[in-house]
């Protein structure tokens, strides 16, 4: 062994390039494929042959490249027990889900104990969406300049301390602004995709950032649940405190998030880039590339004018709308699905809205056990909508699988304009909260793939603060608005989700099948194709 490792050394050193991906020397005139001949070493090499789905042995792993790209390491490294930490661990920031559904089962309580008008009921829900929406281009920028760890665990923090402080609210006004710094918190959350993004591989990262999606219909659930138990009991402010455990339980385990490689690549911190791959790559029993790791050309990073270059420009304005309509289709129907469930049905709830005014301003109804009860069917449509948008995203593609999702819940929202019982009530919000919360889910998967990594942060910001525009206007549509007409609130929402199912269609780039773009002065694709596509030559 030491024999050969000595005639080994005795070699000459040759290097090899890939085309278009590692720098190019003045020297390197002719491009194209060369013969290299050495003396004394036999050339011709028998082939070796690999099982379908075998792995590479260490000893080939990368062997003609002399560079590569973070892409690449991620690549060879694959998936394994790293990335099942870091999904369970962005999964706990993403179950702030809990955060969200509280806002259907505080409104009705709120407006019980402390005798709130309908138009102060709907401002407790637009203050959260205030505070999201001016503070996701903010975290965003924060994410892109200082890294996606640092963002997403401010904001975490953040959210966790108001959201526990907004228990102790002696009056309205205290828990207005309160819950208005826990959704500027929550702006900062969706960061959480960013970070996870950038360590997982082209074939699972549809399959594992819809898998994390899990987690949101895990918090709508335990939330739901945490109700049942807590609000005929404790109250309402115990229901504050304990849902803010999941991001408790976060900030425990924080400490364990490395920085995006991808990151640190393109803000120049090279050796730190490296000893995150190095620990990947050890964690998850896979070897490391050989050759040197690629420093990407240096970019001005979270700069808004990046995101309306030629290449992303018409992206950029058309997934701000498909955002804004999937939000305010969501809160929308959550709103509603309290609305419709304290009316009995569809038809006579303006009627009964109409006689409670006539009656009294201020007349209420508390939640019932059967209110909960149907709350928690259609809570739980969020696992079937995780199914079936995980079951044909790769399949039709990214930009598809969000036309699909809105199509079907405009249809099921024409459909409550039938006069139908309970029972089918249920049935049709069950579905079009699937198809809606699958839409959102798909969003959350094209967004970070189809930005470079220089604005990747910023540009997710940028359409989740979108999405709060949207979630602050649905409050006043579907709790004000359906005091006048149910028919019209459902047009209201059924016209919109048709729009956001063209644009949708118009979307100039489908990112199934490729790589994360590392360079925004490439252009789109360049850089992009996995590597399993890339034809000799």
């Amino acid at each position: 062994m030491e024999e050969d490792l000595f005639q080994l050394r005795q070699l000459p050193v040759v290097k090899f390039r890939r085309t278009g991906e590692s720098s190019r020397s003045d020297e390197d005139g002719i491009s194209g494929e060369h013969e290299v001949q050495i003396e004394g070493v036999r050339t011709e090499l028998e082939p070796v042959e690999l099982e379908d789905g075998a792995a590479v042995p260490k000893e080939f792993a990368n062997p003609t490249d002399d560079t590569f790209m973070v892409e690449d390491a991620v690549e060879a490294i694959g998936f394994g027990k790293f990335q099942w930490k870091l999904s369970v661990i962005t999964g706990l920031a993403w179950a702030n889900a809990m955060e969200m559904m509280i806002l259907s089962i505080l409104a009705p309580q709120l407006h019980c104990e402390w005798r709130l008008p309908s138009w102060q009921v709907a401002l407790l829900t637009s203050v959260v969406f205030v505070g999201m929406m001016s503070s996701s281009t903010l975290w965003g920028n924060i994410s892109d300049q200082y890294g996606r760890k640092t963002g997403l665990k401010i904001s975490v923090l953040w959210t966790l301390y108001y959201g526990i402080l907004s228990g102790f609210a002696p009056v309205y006004s205290w828990i207005l602004v309160l819950r208005g710094l826990v959704g500027f918190g929550i702006g900062g959350v969706p960061q959480s995709v960013t970070l996870y993004a950038e360590f997982l591989p082209m074939k699972a990262r549809a399959k594992c950032i819809l898998l994390i999606e899990v987690f949101w219909a895990l918090g709508t659930v335990f939330e739901v649940l945490l109700a049942v138990l807590v609000m005929p009991t404790l109250g309402w402010r115990w229901l504050l405190i304990l849902s803010a455990l999941p991001l408790l339980l976060f900030a425990g385990l924080c400490f364990w998030l490395p920085e995006s490689a991808r990151y640190d690549v393109l803000s120049g911190n090279q050796e730190k880039a490296l000893a995150t791959l190095k620990r990947i790559a050890t964690e998850n029993g896979a070897p490391m590339p050989l050759g040197k790791l690629v420093i990407s050309r240096q970019e001005d990073r979270g700069k808004m004018k990046d995101l309306f270059t030629p290449h992303f420009r018409w992206t950029t304005l058309l997934l701000w709308f498909i955002w804004f309509s999937n939000a305010f289709s969501y809160y929308g129907l959550v709103l509603l699905t309290t609305e419709f469930f304290q009316a009995g049905d569809v038809c006579s709830i303006s009627s009964r809205r109409q006689e409670v005014k006539a009656k009294c301003s201020l007349t209420c109804e508390y939640l019932t056990e059967e209110d909960y009860t149907d709350l928690l069917w259609t809570t739980l449509s969020e696992f079937p909508g995780v199914l079936v948008t995980l079951w044909i995203i790769d399949r039709i593609g990214r930009k598809k699988t969000m036309a699909l999702s809105f199509l079907v819940f405009s249809f099921c929202s024409l459909l409550l304009f039938l006069c139908v019982g309970r029972n089918v009530l249920t049935v049709l919000l069950f579905i079009a909260r699937a198809f809606i919360s699958g839409g959102f889910q798909a969003a959350y998967v094209y967004t970070p793939e189809v930005y470079p990594t220089a604005t990747r942060a910023l540009g997710l910001g940028t359409c989740s603060g979108m999405a709060r525009v949207g979630a602050l206007i649905t409050p006043f549509i579907a709790q004000v608005m359906l005091e006048s007409s149910v028919y019209l609130t459902l047009v209201v929402y059924s016209g919109c989700c048709l729009l956001a199912a063209l644009a949708s269609c118009f979307l100039p780039i489908e990112t199934k099948g490729r790589g994360l773009q590392e360079s925004s002065h490439k252009e789109w694709g360049q850089e992009m194709v996995g590597r399993g596509s890339h034809s000799p030559g």
